[in-house]
């Protein structure tokens, strides 16, 4: 379908003609690099218009202007037909304009409450914000606990804590960078409601998702970038995913080869009965959490946020180990209690799923970032990184692996924040899967990526199990499980149920998995006997 060249008018949400915000031949350049190039671009109020493109396209830095982190080296921004200098998010918030960002502003330390306090003017009482934000967390179906400590809580629950506080301001424009990228397929619906009821009351929304399919169903308009350029002005509901992907990359985007028959081979991970204690009062405790997993599979680990996927990866990731050694056995060496880098000496590697701030520092350079998950544990050539830092092949392997997953970024060797979210999430996987492990441990491995990038992710995981590697992938996105894993298991409140072959899952068991409909103590050998009552060997 042609896109067309004006920006489709809001007829759902009673918008009128006039724009509640507007960006006029916006260009920002860092150096010799153009983030966005004469960028135009109008809300109306009640519109939830979509921002789309490809990874490093320049949306993040174009809404970061709007917020007033950014300043724009040239054009205007035009706020209810008024110039204006959005000079600091303080100035964008008193204009009415409101930001979730992809990722995280929170203090670890504090309290949700306490979170959410530091962002508000002027004096408050504690007890009243603490119930205001208990009310509104319920009635948008984003249930917080104000006196939880963050640094207890989930990615998902994290993400509530963003949009929480920023709809507490009663913002007339907000803008939302990736906010389902870790919310459940239910907390997404209410999302959506929440927004959809927002837009009839007059509030814009700004909205930037790679999830096309929500794009369609949720925005009345959008935008497509490419470049930091603006090459499309359409209606999404009346384009296809693959049209509006075909828009964002300039070609199709390619399909996932699936992997032969599976390898049956050694065992490349054993649980037998992990026990994990809860660390804090709002963490989840694991209990006999017992798997089996083989070199060439893919086992998809499902479940709704904050029910033990953390704990999970880090008794397996030995960020957390456990008591009992022969509780976590690797490629045949029982490490229970070894630590992190001892499990990398193993084979295994490990992808978080906050990867700004846990899979990379920050202010650490992409190459000083290869160094922190490889000193102890890569060898090339025949040398050890052990007691020596390498920096050439530091930078060597980090541009390896920025060319072979399309890693975009302004100087060879930049910040691990400067890149964006898609960008950084690229690098980190790759940088994992540059080292072809035994073993791969992945939590949320396509969050906040394009449709391209999150294809080369996809068939990168499944390559590596086609050569004989295992991998093990926590997710909340059902669709990427469903279409890259062998076997499917769900976690719910710290159990872990039968994993079952793929083919003879459904959304709808997956669901009763959710909710704990399972049990038994001995889960692997349940999960046997169900399999082999399904006429499947395990």
């Amino acid at each position: 379908m042609t896109a067309s060249e004006t920006t489709v008018p809001n007829e759902e949400g009673g918008a009128g003609d006039e724009f509640l915000v507007e960006a006029r031949g916006i260009v920002k350049r860092f150096g010799a690099f153009t983030a966005n190039d004469h960028v135009d671009l109008g809300i109306r109020p009640g519109e939830i218009h979509a921002l789309l493109g490809e990874n490093g396209a320049g949306k993040s830095t174009l809404v970061k202007m709007i917020y007033g982190s950014l300043q724009p080296t040239e054009g205007r921004f035009f706020w209810k037909g008024e110039a204006v200098s959005i000079s600091d998010p303080n100035t964008a918030r008193r204009l009415g304009i409101g930001m979730v960002f992809q990722h995280f502003s929170l203090f670890e330390a504090l309290t949700v409450a306490e979170n959410i306090a530091l962002a508000l003017p002027g004096a408050f009482d504690m007890k009243a914000l603490s119930t205001r934000i208990t009310d509104l967390s319920r009635d948008y179906g984003l249930p917080l606990e104000p006196r939880a400590v963050v640094a207890d809580l989930s990615v998902g629950e994290r993400q509530r804590i963003e949009i929480v506080r920023c709809l507490i301001q009663e913002p007339k424009l907000l803008i939302m960078d990736e906010p389902t990228a870790v919310l459940t397929p239910q907390e997404a619906d209410q999302l959506f409601l929440t927004l959809e009821r927002l837009a009839s009351e007059g509030c814009a929304v700004l909205y930037i998702s790679h999830r096309l399919e929500e794009v369609k169903r949720l925005c009345h308009a959008a935008t497509i970038l490419r470049h930091g350029k603006v090459v499309a002005r359409v209606d999404p509901r009346a384009e296809t995913a693959a049209s509006l992907a075909r828009l964002m990359v300039g070609a199709d985007v390619h399909a996932i080869r699936p992997k032969h028959a599976r390898i049956g081979g050694p065992p490349r991970l054993f649980l037998d009965k992990l026990d994990l204690p809860a660390s804090g009062p709002f963490s989840v405790a694991l209990e006999g959490i017992s798997l089996e997993l083989r070199a060439g599979e893919i086992l998809g680990i499902a479940g709704v946020a904050g029910n033990g996927q953390s704990e999970f990866f880090d008794a397996i990731s030995g960020e957390r180990p456990v008591e009992r050694n022969s509780a976590v056995v690797i490629d045949g060496t029982a490490c229970g209690s070894l630590g992190v880098t001892e499990r990398r000496r193993l084979g295994a590697a490990f992808v978080p799923e906050e990867r700004l701030g846990h899979g990379a520092v920050p202010a650490f350079p992409l190459s000083e970032n290869v160094v922190l998950t490889r000193h102890a544990a890569y060898e090339d050539s025949g040398r050890n990184l052990i007691g020596f830092l390498d920096f050439a092949r530091a930078r060597s392997t980090a541009a390896r692996v920025s060319e072979a997953y399309d890693v975009r970024k302004g100087k060879p060797d930049p910040e691990a924040r400067s890149l964006s979210g898609g960008n950084l999430q690229k690098f980190v996987v790759g940088r994992e899967l540059d080292r072809k492990p035994l073993l791969l441990l992945v939590n949320q491995p396509t969050w906040g990526v394009d449709a391209g990038a999150a294809a080369l992710i996809r068939q990168a995981l499944i390559d590596l199990a086609a050569d004989g590697s295992a991998v093990l992938m926590i997710s909340q996105d059902l669709d990427e499980i469903f279409e890259i894993a062998d076997r499917i298991a769900v976690l719910s409140r710290g159990h872990l149920s039968p994993a079952y072959d793929a083919h003879v899952m459904t959304l709808e068991k997956i669901g009763l998995l959710m909710g704990g409909a399972h049990g038994g103590s001995d889960r692997v050998d349940e999960a046997r006997q169900l399999r082999e009552a399904d006429g499947h060997a395990l």
